[in-house]
């Protein structure tokens, strides 16, 4: 006898032994018990959910020869021609290959004549959201008004593409797709019962392959049963759907919070070596941010029996929950962002630079030493600073300047359309005795608007100088800063970019510095303020240059134009 596939030697021959879809078996059993039979059903999910297999339970409910129950015996000659596809009055018909209102119209006049064998007429049409519409419309009268020996059960994957005047005919019924626990749990009875060991991680692995299809999952159960030579190991289905250790990706965490980056892409290329799935490798990234993130906010969801959950909440405890949110970002986009990249490899080589371009800097990781900033020789010595519009500009390091430890005086950058004009104001003094940090009694900026002088020193980029440009100082003590943020710039508080602006404050001032920043309508105005109000008065100026240059007017009076300001960009 030749060998049966495990997908159609394990169909479910009745509803106790169909997997999942409880909502929907308990319908139809209640509906069977008390003989509530509909004339027309649907069906409708995804592949391999169990769609023609209820169908063909529920035809062997309605044609048993021990009578119409939620339970056929499964041994009279109709259960057993239904099983083998035999049934002279069961009519599968794929609507996929038969979608023209013809051939409808012929299946439909044999409606008509009593069933030959069995109690009802049961007309199974798969994928019926393929027929043509006017297959629809030919098949509407008699779906709704049926004969008494005719069921309908239509069954699709879009039941979008369905008329709803069919839809307004039928009972239907969504069914869900298969859980990871579920399919796992599925695919060990088969292998109980067929004499096969395996190893619970390989059952996983095949039931995150199959996306909810207990079809899928059985054909892949197949595949690896070959491939391990009547085993079913882990590390062999692993290599079989090239699927994505998780040490490679906790190698990768271990190295971000080492700040190492060559270990990184040195995990890059061993995957790359191994021919594996870089986006599966981001899809199993962003699982485990997932999981660690359950970790640090929900640990008690953490199941007891995960073989690495040690593993995750060490590394749950070593991350910043923020950050863990923002890496989960970075590892769904660069997915998203996959095909766009000049190849698979380069796209995740990027995606693991840019998390750790944007980790937070921890203690034992300090940022590149950057060139230092130009100290003032005397007290009448002061360094300019380039104007601040736009507000994403970041200053080059000879553009920067530091606080001197005597009175010295900063550049106070004015915004204006072609130049920079230079305020001078009083510089704080530092105190340099002992460990450096900032004096006991440093001096109080006059206005709120000497922060824009000491952002204008800093070398500072990302989400930390977004949560700069929009703050305003508060209060400068020694040893600490506090800042005030708009409410409406809550979603700038992220504590990878207070560290690093922390950190940043300190070097500028020479020591150990406590950033505060407190939620608070701002009074004054902040630098991203500064910089849209000057961008909106170079475009005002920009816009009036234009409407008085002589060409531009005449033009206007002559052509009866309008001119379009969107389109005016200052120079």
């Amino acid at each position: 006898m030749s060998y049966q596939v495990l997908a159609r030697k394990w169909r479910p021959r009745s509803f106790a032994s169909l997997v999942g879809q409880e909502h929907v078996v308990r319908a139809l059993t209640h509906a069977l018990t008390s003989q509530r039979l509909h004339h027309a059903y649907l069906f409708t999910g995804t592949r391999g959910v169990g769609k023609t297999t209820l169908a063909r339970i529920l035809a062997k409910a309605l044609n048993c020869e021990t009578g119409v129950s939620a339970t056929p015996c499964g041994t009279c000659s109709a259960c057993h021609e239904i099983d083998s596809g035999r049934f002279v009055d069961l009519l599968e018909v794929d609507a996929a290959t038969n979608t023209k209102v013809d051939e409808m119209r012929e299946l439909l006049e044999n409606a008509v004549y009593a069933p030959t064998r069995g109690r009802f007429k049961v007309y199974v049409i798969d994928e019926v959201h393929m027929l043509s519409n006017s297959a629809f419309n030919a098949m509407l009268k008699t779906l709704e008004e049926p004969p008494e020996h005719v069921k309908f059960i239509l069954a699709t994957t879009d039941p979008q593409k369905i008329p709803v005047t069919v839809l307004s005919r039928c009972l239907q019924f969504n069914l869900k797709q298969m859980t990871q626990p579920l399919i796992a749990g599925h695919l060990k009875q088969v292998l109980e019962a067929e004499a096969i060991s395996a190893e619970p991680g390989a059952l996983q692995l095949l039931a995150r392959s199959a996306a909810g299809s207990m079809r899928d999952a059985l054909s892949l159960l197949d595949q690896a049963i070959a491939h391990g030579s009547g085993q079913v190991e882990e590390a062999q289905v692993r290599a079989m759907l090239g699927a994505v250790d998780l040490d490679h990706l906790l190698s990768i965490v271990d190295a971000l919070l080492a700040g190492d980056a060559a270990a990184m892409l040195q995990v890059a290329d061993e995957m790359a070596a191994r021919s594996l799935s870089f986006d599966a490798a981001l899809q199993e990234m962003a699982a485990l941010f997932t999981r660690l993130q359950i970790a640090q906010l929900a640990p008690q969801a953490i199941a007891d029996d995960l073989p690495e959950r040690v593993r995750i909440e060490e590394l749950a405890a070593a991350l910043d929950p923020e950050f863990v949110q923002l890496a989960y970002q970075i590892a769904i986009h660069g997915r998203r962002e996959l095909p766009l990249a000049p190849d698979e490899q380069a796209g995740f080589v990027m995606t693991l630079l840019r998390l750790h371009a944007f980790r937070p800097a921890l203690d034992s990781d300090d940022p590149p030493a950057r060139p230092s900033a130009k100290v003032a020789t005397s007290a009448g010595r002061s360094a300019a600073s380039p104007s601040l519009a736009p507000a994403s500009r970041a200053l080059a390091p000879d553009e920067s300047s530091a606080v001197p430890s005597s009175a010295a005086t900063v550049a106070r950058p004015a915004v204006a359309a072609s130049e920079v004009a230079v305020a001078v104001v009083p510089a704080l003094p530092i105190a340099t005795a002992g460990v450096a940090a900032v004096a006991s009694a440093p001096a109080t900026p006059a206005t709120t608007d000497d922060w824009h002088e000491i952002l204008a020193t800093l070398k500072i980029g990302g989400m930390a100088r977004e949560l700069a440009q929009h703050c305003e100082l508060r209060e400068l003590q020694a040893g600490r800063i506090t800042l005030r943020l708009a409410p409406a710039h809550r979603h700038l508080l992220m504590k990878p970019a207070q560290d690093k602006l922390q950190l940043l404050l300190a070097e500028h001032f020479g020591g150990p510095l406590q950033l505060a920043v407190e939620l608070e309508a701002t009074t004054g105005e902040t630098p991203a303020a500064s910089a849209q109000r000057d961008r909106r008065q170079r475009q005002d100026r920009a816009i009036a240059a234009v409407e008085q240059d002589g060409f531009v007017r005449e033009v206007i009076e002559l052509f009866d134009a309008t001119l379009i300001e969107s389109s005016i960009k200052p120079v």
